[in-house]
């Protein structure tokens, strides 16, 4: 696709067309939340105003209508990342289907002396329930160790692959460092040793395509609202065998087949793990991201996403006194950066008065921050909806804050 086509790809983004404080809007920050296309926002619109109804529980032409829809959006998605829809579990995003993981799977198997392997840079979703996992077994939560340039240090690694090692917590992408991670080939090496995987592809689904079958890993979790579609919507797909093998982690309507005072029977996966009324309309709305991004092509949008890192690292580089945090040869379009003289907040808070959304903090990953030495960094996340002029809208909003600042 050329420019011209981006350009066209971008008006189908609403918010995009809007102004903050007095200014055309500079939204990089994708990482954090992934804007929404018109047809994702129409779709939702119009479950509301024409299907809704509560699925699987009704014979009625709403109840069957809606239902239709919540499983062809597990269809689309599974499709999309290329696994069979009934190992496909829908959630509310990365933080419960991890948390799946850790209740329903690793609590009934880990016991004390068992090492649970978590790399330095993990978001806090995919380190604080093997941390709560670890207070009830005895297990301890042992670092992965990182180079200077943000990738996995594959040679400690391998150490540390052996007994007494149980599970290993690796991110695809790292949503700080921007570090794409050799997830196939470091899944193959745990497999090997014995060692279940679960991945965190919360930032690697959105910007490039993913075929999870080839990955080689146990568990695999992503959310929805980094892939242009609602909040409050995810997927964790496990093998066939980890699923039949582990207990509910929720009780409730929909995940029964059969429920007596004396005992109750399970249904089948993926509904087994799936209580309550979920996120229907949401749901919904994924369908249509995925399908969105399918019509685009996930090759399209990596390639346009590298050119559009490439362009925004040169320019960020030539700024004085800017230092870029993760240097890695295979990255995504993820830039967090430190300015000398300038807090990370400040300037954040400074560029969105010019428009410009960028995010500031530790980002969810305060370990990797104590590691890296530093407080907080700011972060441009960008999406194949940006553009070089909102890059050049960046470098001239962080002049201006200097020169605010003296």
């Amino acid at each position: 696709m050329n420019r011209a086509d981006w350009d066209a790809v971008r008006k189908d983004f609403p918010i995009l067309q809007r102004q903050v404080h007095g200014k055309p809007l500079v939204y990089l920050d994708s990482a954090n939340t992934a804007q929404k296309p018109e047809a994702v926002i129409q779709a939702v619109d119009e479950f509301y105003r024409q299907h809704n109804a509560n699925v699987s529980r009704a014979v009625h032409q709403l109840g069957s209508e809606a239902t239709e829809a919540y499983e062809g959006a597990r269809k689309r998605l599974a499709a999309f990342v290329n696994v069979h829809p009934n190992d496909l579990v829908l959630t509310s995003g990365t933080t419960q289907a991890i948390n799946l993981v850790a209740y329903s799977f690793a609590l009934p198997r880990l016991q004390a002396g068992d090492v649970i392997l978590v790399t330095r840079m993990e978001h806090h979703a995919n380190l604080v329930p093997w941390q709560l996992i670890a207070e009830r077994t005895g297990a301890q939560v042992v670092p992965v160790d990182i180079t200077a340039s943000g990738e996995i240090d594959l040679s400690s690694l391998r150490v540390q692959l052996k007994a007494p090692a149980k599970l290993l917590a690796i991110t695809h992408v790292s949503n700080v460092l921007g570090t794409v991670n050799p997830v196939a080939e470091i899944c193959a090496l745990a497999r090997k040793a014995g060692i279940t995987t679960i991945v965190d592809g919360s930032q690697a689904v959105p910007h490039m395509p993913v075929d999870i079958a080839a990955l080689g890993c146990d568990f695999y979790a992503f959310t929805g609202h980094k892939v242009c579609g609602p909040t409050g919507t995810g997927a964790l797909w496990a093998k066939r065998e980890h699923w039949q093998s582990m207990p509910p982690f929720f009780g409730g309507g929909e995940m029964i087949r059969e429920v007596r005072f004396e005992k109750t029977t399970f249904n089948d996966p993926p509904h087994k793990f799936e209580a309550g009324t979920p996120n229907i309309a949401g749901f919904v709305g994924l369908g249509a991201a995925v399908q969105y991004l399918s019509t685009l092509g996930m090759y399209a949008i990596a390639e346009r996403e590298q050119q559009l890192l490439a362009y925004a690292s040169q320019r960020l580089e030539s700024v004085d006194g800017l230092r870029i945090i993760g240097t890695a040869n295979n990255k995504a379009a993820v830039i967090s950066f430190l300015i000398d003289g300038v807090h990370a907040h400040d300037l954040a808070t400074l560029l969105d008065l010019e428009g410009i959304a960028v995010r500031s903090g530790h980002h969810c990953a305060h370990p990797l921050m104590q590691y890296l030495g530093v407080p907080a960094t700011c972060r441009a996340s960008l999406a194949f909806y940006n553009t070089t002029d909102e890059v050049d809208a960046l470098i001239e909003g962080i002049a201006r804050v200097r020169r605010m600042l003296g």
